[in-house]
């Protein structure tokens, strides 16, 4: 959303409490005006949307024992951390970055490893290019959005598509949601063998064929 650069008069005292409660909030005087004025003429920016976001993920993640959300208020990005069942209990960080515009896009979700265990690291590799190779396949299929993904050491990244239909943050929170607990509950399953790549395949199609809206 574009901004421009405006003079305003304003009383000093005024000024000093939003410096104030800006600072509390872990933001700054000009997006805190901006919130206040798009609040009291009834307007969601991008900011507030991306925040009413990440305020429902949390609120739907607090329950899952699995994985553990971590979101500060006024920021763009939000994680969610969970154990895998290995040995040292290695731990995947999930990162969720929203953007405040453009097309095609609206984010980015990021898969953070760490572990020195080099057949975890090969088993893990395994999974990511499976999932790129469901995803790559499947999503045509069902008219959703194709998606862009990046693999580095320790680190998947893919694109969050634009749902294809208007939704409420709160519908945009639990599509994201539903999606890393797939990703994650698949992903633990295949990694303790408890499921091959085909019933991973049937697993993912299944929920991606039944989701209002697919990101």
């Amino acid at each position: 959303m574009k901004k421009t650069l405006y003079s305003l008069m304003l009383n000093d005292e005024v000024v000093r409490e939003v410096d104030a409660l800006a600072h509390r909030m872990g933001t700054n005087r000009s997006n805190l005006i901006n919130q206040i004025l798009a609040e009291y003429v009834n307007y969601t920016t991008p900011e507030r949307r991306i925040n009413d976001i990440f305020s429902a993920m949390e609120r739907l993640m607090s329950p899952e024992r699995d994985l553990v959300p971590f979101f500060a208020p006024n920021t763009f990005s939000m994680s969610l951390k969970s154990s895998l069942q290995y040995k040292y209990r290695p731990t995947v960080k999930y990162e969720v970055e929203l953007y405040r515009g453009g097309e095609g896009s609206i984010g980015e979700l990021t898969v953070v490893f760490r572990t020195q265990s080099a057949a975890l690291i090969d088993a893990m590799t395994d999974f990511f290019r499976l999932w790129k190779r469901l995803e790559d396949t499947h999503r045509p299929s069902v008219g959703a959005e194709m998606v862009s993904y990046a693999l580095y050491e320790g680190k998947f990244i893919r694109s969050i598509a634009a749902p294809d239909r208007d939704c409420t943050a709160e519908d945009l929170a639990e599509a994201i949601s539903e999606y890393i607990k797939l990703f994650d509950r698949l992903m633990k399953a295949y990694l303790g063998g408890s499921m091959d790549a085909h019933e991973v395949e049937a697993a993912y199609y299944s929920q991606l064929t039944h989701s209002s809206i697919r990101i």
